[in-house]
């Protein structure tokens, strides 16, 4: 059922079916509303003579007087523009209360911007959109088993831990006809991403990418899945010196931080893309997106200033 106001009429009718002696889910069937809905109504807009609908109209409209006249057009100016630059709502809100001392709710941010949407805005274009996932069956692999690779299982406790910079997640992203792909490469504890373009996803490609993309970064670990460009990880090991780990198959939960720093780089680059076609600029501007993007897991700090703050300490 879609969220919509109550409005004076529908209170109306919540006040005389409690007088009749309805429930709350009988008054949430008759008014066409979710319970949770006349659940709240109740407990906002009950005064100490009960629940009136004149004054629960009065109460209601005054909150929303206050909280219009809470944010100036020139905040909104500036939420609008976090917005454009793909921040979530919530992401907004906290960055908008510590860097500039705007209290505005994520819900307020919603509706601000579905209000844009109504008179022809765009803001809604900037919001991520939720991916549909397949059910990946449980047979046998058939890439085969690459040689001497270290399972997850034996890399160190402090890796899990996040306690340190350094410990890195590895994977390659593909588009539209497989010609090119990305390597990305994420950071467990800044959340800090590298991300390269490779013409072909080869074993010798790819290693050369990943060398590249870490020069100057701590590396102690890299954990990657199962992939065949990932041949190469003993001499991949010797020229980065760090231990390099491989997750289970079929177990991309093992290497969470990638899958979902990947799920984020799927809104700049959707799967229908031609990896082909993209320049280094287009892999940086995504890169500089995510990188200065405050998250919610950081506490909404930035993964650059965590990694600027570890290795400067």
């Amino acid at each position: 059922m879609s969220y919509s106001q109550l409005t004076y009429e529908k209170r109306y009718l919540i006040y005389k079916l409690l007088k009749i002696g309805f429930s709350q889910v009988e008054i949430a069937q008759q008014v066409g509303v979710h319970r949770s809905t006349i659940s709240r109504e109740l407990r906002r807009n009950t005064g100490k003579r009960g629940y009136r609908y004149k004054q629960a109209q009065g109460l209601a409209q005054q909150r929303r007087n206050k909280a219009q006249k809470r944010i100036t057009p020139c905040e909104w100016v500036l939420i609008e523009k976090h917005i454009e630059m793909q921040f979530s709502p919530e992401q907004t809100s906290h960055w908008a209360l510590n860097n500039y001392g705007i209290q505005v709710r994520t819900e307020w941010i919603y509706q601000h911007i579905w209000e844009d949407k109504r008179h022809g805005g765009k803001l809604f274009e900037h919001l991520r959109r939720k991916k549909k996932y397949r059910k990946r069956s449980q047979k046998s692999d058939s890439r085969g088993r690459i040689p001497n690779q270290r399972s997850i299982e034996e890399r160190p406790e402090i890796v899990e831990a996040r306690e340190r910079v350094g410990d890195w997640e590895g994977d390659t992203i593909v588009g539209k006809s497989k010609k090119g792909a990305i390597v990305t490469l994420v950071d467990r504890a800044s959340r800090f991403v590298r991300m390269g373009l490779v013409n072909q996803r080869t074993k010798e490609a790819v290693k050369e990418k990943i060398i590249t993309l870490l020069e100057g970064y701590p590396v102690h670990t890299i954990t990657f899945d199962n992939g065949k460009e990932f041949t190469d990880h003993e001499e991949l090991s010797q020229k980065l010196g760090a231990d390099i780990y491989f997750a289970h198959t079929y177990a991309s939960w093992e290497r969470g931080t990638n899958e979902n720093t990947n799920g984020l780089i799927r809104q700049y680059i959707p799967k229908e893309t031609i990896i082909s076609n993209l320049s280094e600029h287009d892999i940086r501007f995504v890169e500089n997106r995510l990188n200065t993007r405050p998250r919610k897991c950081l506490d909404f700090r930035q993964p650059m200033v965590i990694l600027k703050n570890h290795c400067c300490t």
